[in-house]
């Protein structure tokens, strides 16, 4: 399997990188692509040192059976012909192509299948907090269909990028020094703040973010009837995501049929000991593979709502590792 990794600078990429290796994935030859700012550095993977090469409009890309793409929306459009022409499979993180109709929205653990149906050579990563999501509203679904979710995140640093944690880190040590802190990455100060705006706003006074949550939920569960309102806040957290939901089902439902589903659905953790303060959070979630799910309860409004709390890691489950995760489910499942 020849592997490529596009943005393998970005944190992503990065993430990539690790994922790759932590997953065992198959890697006959690997090779990795960057901006003109990145070509040149050099990464060491498997005890083998590679230098990252200039993307350009080329035939690079011969040879290559699948390249992982996070590079930005502009980038993922740009070169999608150049990096598909001879027949690579693209995985794209961005969110240029998702909601293309001859594109797959892929989560693994809940339509795995799409993958196969992609006559692009294209197949798109759902964002990050839809993600998470689609994975603990699966197997609630499966049991009894969702009619409505509403959700509000708790949104990391990292989904903005390296710079942008980098910038939080900044920003505490620049203040704990009495100094005005740097402001680039976010429309203010995300240390000691939390910020009800991710992405750009929109006509109907939802951001991007939130309607992203709500067209590609839809998609990936092939439900168009599912009504998603989401609201989405960046908080001072490193890279894990964090989601109160409360969704309505067809018939009620018992926080013990929910929970025995969430214990049986793929790619999730059940944390739910509140009596023993034991539900999931950031800081034990960071860096982990998983949906966290926990905080599991009746809605008190609502004989069929169920209230409950997600986490997972941005940077992993949200971002890199979900795509390394659609290559293995189509190596496994091969047609």
């Amino acid at each position: 399997m020849n592997v490529a990794i596009v943005g393998a600078s970005g944190a992503v990429g990065q993430e990539f990188l690790r994922v790759l290796d932590q997953q065992n994935f198959p890697v006959d030859e690997l090779t990795l692509f960057g901006s003109s700012r990145s070509a040149g550095r050099k990464y060491t993977w498997r005890g083998k040192e590679y230098t990252v090469k200039e993307l350009r409009h080329n035939d690079d890309f011969k040879g290559i059976d699948i390249a992982f793409v996070s590079a930005g929306a502009g980038t993922s459009r740009e070169f999608a012909d150049t990096i598909t022409k001879h027949g690579t499979l693209m995985i794209d993180n961005s969110s240029a192509f998702r909601m293309d109709e001859d594109v797959p929205l892929v989560v693994p653990e809940v339509n795995g299948e799409d993958a196969f149906n992609a006559p692009r050579r294209i197949i798109a990563n759902p964002n990050c907090t839809t993600i998470q999501m689609v994975v603990a509203l699966k197997p609630i679904n499966d049991i009894n269909p969702i009619k409505r979710v509403h959700v509000a995140t708790y949104q990391a640093a990292s989904g903005a990028g390296a710079a942008a944690m980098d910038e939080l880190v900044k920003q505490y040590g620049q203040l704990e020094r009495g100094e005005e802190p740097t402001v680039e990455k976010f429309a203010y100060q995300l240390a000691y703040n939390v910020i009800p705006h991710v992405d750009v706003f929109q006509d109907n006074g939802y951001t991007k973010e939130e309607m992203k949550m709500y067209n590609e939920t839809r998609k990936i569960m092939h439900a168009p009837e599912i009504a998603v309102s989401a609201t989405c806040v960046r908080v001072p957290v490193m890279r894990a995501h964090s989601e109160a939901i409360w969704i309505e089902t067809e018939r009620p439902i018992t926080v013990e049929e929910a929970r025995r589903a969430f214990e049986h659905g793929e790619g999730i953790i059940v944390v739910d000991e509140p009596a023993d303060k034991k539900y999931p959070m950031p800081l034990h979630v960071a860096g982990k593979d998983e949906v966290f799910v926990g905080r599991i309860r009746q809605d008190l409004c609502d004989p069929c709502g169920l209230a409950f709390w997600v986490v997972g890691d941005q940077i992993k489950k949200g971002a890199a590792l979900n795509a390394v995760q659609i290559a293995q489910y189509m190596l496994k499942h091969k047609k």
